[in-house]
């Protein structure tokens, strides 16, 4: 099975629904409201896409049975290559209503209208007219205060008498406790009991009420749906409501009354409300404007669930931007974006990691790791079709980063933006051959080296950064290199690498039987007994390797030896564990630096 990729150079041409005309009574709130907005719409008609190219996908399973590692069709895709929705245009009255409450919304009154910033590094380095929503600047430091608020403001006495409950690990828990304190109605918030303390204090000084219960974000949400029945609370869902969306949709508004004529608006993708929100405004007042979504690759569940027709639930979901780590998007946000939105884009995380250093070095503010996909996704877009002299708008949703995962991002960063390389070079060990390796290198400046000899080998292996000024400097150096006899890799884009591997250049050990695999570990006390429990001493554990990366989980490495005969019954036990995890015999790195 394949899907047509295409290059939207120009604007995808309208979908017949979404620009039906209605007549309207124009004296009526809904006739007033589309007459002060006639002027806004697009007027502009571009020739429609190009096509590019053919990449293959794999059918996935049903939303009941979870998709395990990483389907087939993501490595497929490159960075900024559009995943083309094709928008059924949806009920043209529901839309309507849509735009009367969105205009009608009034999340004012904890919101500010953000600004929206022109990035002029990254505007000149794209040859495009790069704009940034700068949803950073609100009060809590996030888009999501709008759409609780919008839900909340919109509860009847009796119920915000009562309170509210919700389950969140992050940003739309700050939003609900805000809009909480603002209506002088109780909030309660269940948060997995692996939350950072930075995360529970911050609602707590909100007003909210934390209540800590299970160890994941399903744990904790159907226990706030438990509550929320027993108690009589009105539950306030992070996306999956008309009341969240169609407040996140008023950044659609701003954004249209900031700028006209744009190319595309990129939305950073989680459980789709905003995103929803967004198309639902743009594609009645300026149509022609596309409307993208980014999701990471280890986080597609959007993308995947456009393509199959039905929703997907990722069995594995990488936690690095965690704002937008969610396995399953919402029922009411999946069939809005189904029928509005033009298509969606995915990053690698030294891509996000790459964006948050180029708003740091536009105007010295750190995005929190979900807040910067949009802007990955943009970048790499334009960089992708050559996107020229266009109104490029991007979403930056959030600014909550846990200081712990920066050390993180600094390394993948540079990584991200090729302006630095991550090499491998094998060596004959000898006396002066990391001399004459050196030479080889020449003028690159090598940032960082890790070379350890070994007797197990009859080569040395250096693992090394190199910063990179032109990519041809760069292919030139590893061809002068393999031309030498030191045959060199290039692991620039593997995380794996610039996680763990680095750590571990030492090599083989030359152990039977030996296997690897990546486990994510919840942060909390007890996961490691738990872990060690379930495998030892069934099966030697031969390496471990592991560093807090800020997040509810952690990624850990570890080296078990497991007898071939016995792979069946590991993973058993390993998917009795209940800990998402790989195994990466097949990493071409783990062949190369570890497992010989």
């Amino acid at each position: 099975m394949e899907f047509l990729c295409l290059a939207p150079t120009h604007s995808f041409s309208t979908n017949p629904k979404s620009t039906k005309i209605i007549s309207i009574d124009r004296t009526s709130t809904t006739g007033r409201i589309m007459k002060m907005y006639q002027n806004m719409r697009g007027s502009t008609v571009r020739p429609s896409a190009l096509p590019l190219k053919m990449s293959r996908i794999v059918t996935l399973p049903d939303i009941s049975a979870p998709v395990v590692g990483t389907p087939t069709i993501l490595p497929k895709v490159d960075p900024g290559e559009l995943v083309v929705n094709n928008p059924t245009g949806g009920d043209p009255d529901e839309l309507i209503q849509y735009l009367v409450d969105i205009l009608a919304s009034p999340v004012y009154d904890v919101a500010i209208e953000s600004p929206l910033e022109l990035a002029t590094k990254l505007s000149a380095r794209l040859g495009v007219n790069f704009y940034i929503k700068r949803e950073d600047k609100q009060k809590v430091f996030s888009f999501k205060l709008r759409g609780a608020y919008n839900m909340m403001s919109n509860l009847s006495k009796e119920e915000l008498a009562k309170g509210v409950i919700t389950a969140s690990a992050g940003n739309h828990a700050q939003g609900v406790a805000l809009a909480g304190q603002r209506l002088n109605c109780k909030s309660t918030i269940v948060m997995p009991e692996t939350t950072p303390q930075i995360k529970v204090d911050a609602v707590k000084a909100l007003g909210g009420t934390v209540v800590l219960h299970g160890q994941t974000f399903d744990e904790a949400q159907t226990y706030a749906l438990e509550l929320s029945e027993k108690d009589g609370l009105k539950y306030i869902p992070p996306f999956d409501a008309p009341g969240v969306i169609k407040g996140q949709g008023t950044i659609g508004t701003e954004i249209n009354r900031q700028l006209k004529d744009i190319h595309a608006v990129f939305v950073p993708v989680g459980g789709g409300g905003l995103i929803s929100g967004v198309a639902a405004f743009f594609k009645q007042i300026a149509p022609n404007t596309k409307i993208i979504g980014v999701e990471p690759y280890g986080a597609a569940s959007m993308t995947l669930s456009l393509y199959e027709g039905h929703r997907v639930k990722l069995g594995n979901v990488d936690t690095f931007a965690d704002g937008v780590a969610v396995a399953l998007v919402g029922e009411y946000t999946f069939a809005k974006c189904q029928e509005l939105i033009d298509g969606m884009v995915l990053v690698r995380n030294d891509g996000i990691s790459a964006a948050i250093k180029d708003v740091y070095d536009e105007g010295r503010s750190i995005l929190e790791t979900s807040g910067a996909v949009a802007i990955a996704g943009a970048a790499a877009y334009c960089e992708f079709y050559n996107i020229k002299n266009e109104n490029i708008v991007a979403i930056a949703s959030g600014a909550n980063m846990d200081f712990s995962k920066l050390h993180k991002v600094t390394e993948l960063a540079e990584l991200g933006s090729d302006k630095e390389a991550l090499l491998a070079t094998f060596m004959i060990e000898q006396p002066g051959s990391f001399k004459t390796f050196t030479k080889l290198v020449g003028s690159m400046n090598i940032t960082e080296v890790t070379y350890r000899y070994t007797s197990e080998r009859k080569e040395a292996l250096v693992l090394y950064r190199v910063d990179v000024d032109e990519k041809s400097d760069l292919e030139e150096m590893i061809k002068k290199l393999n031309s030498s006899n030191m045959k060199t890799f290039n692991f620039s884009h593997n995380e794996l690498v610039a996680e763990h591997i680095k750590h571990l250049v030492g090599g083989s050990a030359s152990i039977s039987d030996e296997i690897f695999g990546e486990f994510i570990f919840p942060e909390k006390a007890g996961a490691l007994s738990t872990f060690l429990e379930a495998f030892s001493p069934r099966w030697n554990i031969t390496l471990c390797r592991y560093r807090d990366q800020g997040d509810i989980s952690g990624n850990v490495l570890v080296g078990f030896q497991v007898p071939q005969s016995e792979m069946d019954e590991f993973k058993s036990q390993a998917d009795g564990l209940g800990y998402p995890y790989n195994l990466d015999n097949s990493n071409e790195a783990f062949n190369i630096v570890v497992a010989e």
